[in-house]
């Protein structure tokens, strides 16, 4: 089922605006690192903001499903929505705002670079990508500088880092990247108001019992006078954060392959990065620069590396493997 629908052929204006809708995707996922750090855990729990973000996109995308074309969705792909909904959604988010608490901005970003090669693994057992050594040896480099990134946070004197929180970033990673991979079918079947509708609704359900309470108690919401900037960032995060590239995700995966969209990791750091050092959230040490270059040349080797459709469309390879 995942392989029938994997590849089809895609006009240069499809594939350009793939790219720049992942491209938006990546950007406010940066920005979203920064704010999210400012609000937990002085204005709220990191469970309550996980929540606040799953209840509020599954309002959003159920009204606005109202406004879209109807798509029935069989038994068999509310199963793969309820799959994807675990791993791009709940458990996915929950991991991230919790390691985002423990841990700094700096940190969350650069371990996120390391998403296209989970990718790439998960689409090698799943998808039946070929394994060449060009991307075994892009899958080392990622590995080591995500390594790198965690042995640093138990010998430095920068408190905003924490062995914890970045265990739970990269599991939090690892979740989104299986997403991707496995809601790339479902892409091409249906909208994206569609897959998210579901998605988020699955997620808030299984949520709501635990994190409800959390809403409940959060700093921000039993204060006499309310906070204007803290209620702003929140709407951000709700918004810019959640809402809007959650709608975007299934747009580019409609368009570009999963290992591309993933490659868009690289922007976050960056972004997220400059933003934290300005904000005094995070420090970039000369670990941290080492780590990210190991990284991104991790990520070029993986993404520059043929797909399966190249290797079919060439023929037999040299003995290389390359």
């Amino acid at each position: 089922m995942l392989r029938f629908c994997m590849f089809s052929p895609m006009t240069g204006k499809e594939k350009l605006q793939g790219h720049v809708i992942i491209l938006v995707v990546n950007v406010l996922f940066a920005i979203n690192i920064s704010v999210s750090k400012s609000l937990i855990p002085a204005q709220l729990a990191p469970e309550a903001l996980t929540l606040l973000r799953i209840l509020f996109a599954t309002a959003m995308f159920w009204l606005s499903s109202l406004f879209a074309r109807r798509e029935k969705v069989p038994l068999r792909d509310l199963s793969l929505l309820f799959l994807c909904a675990c791993t791009g959604i709940a458990f996915n988010q929950s991991l991230f705002m919790a390691g985002l608490n423990m841990t700094s901005p700096v940190d969350t970003s650069i371990i996120a670079t390391a998403g296209p090669i989970y990718v790439m693994l998960l689409a090698a057992l799943i998808l039946k990508e070929p394994i060449t050594k060009q991307k075994v040896a892009g899958v080392m480099l990622g590995v080591a500088g995500g390594a790198l990134v965690i042995i640093a946070s138990t010998r430095t004197d920068d408190r905003s880092s924490s062995l914890g929180g970045d265990m739970l970033i990269v599991g939090s990673n690892l979740l989104y990247s299986v997403y991707v991979v496995i809601s790339r079918p479902l892409s091409r079947r249906y909208s994206a108001i569609t897959i998210m509708k579901w998605m988020f609704l699955f997620s808030a359900v299984m949520l709501t019992p635990f994190m409800y309470r959390h809403v409940q108690a959060a700093p921000v919401f039993r204060t006499g006078a309310a906070d204007c900037e803290a209620l702003a960032r929140i709407a951000f995060v709700l918004i810019g954060g959640t809402f809007v590239p959650y709608l975007l995700i299934p747009m580019s995966l409609k368009r570009l392959r999963p290992t591309t969209v993933s490659m868009y990791n690289y922007i976050q750091p960056i972004v997220a990065s400059l933003l934290a050092v300005m904000a005094g959230q995070g420090s970039f040490t000369l670990d941290k620069l080492v780590a990210t270059l190991l990284v991104f040349t991790g990520v070029y080797l993986v993404t520059m590396s043929k797909a399966r459709e190249d290797d079919e469309r060439d023929g037999p390879q040299p003995a290389d493997g390359k």
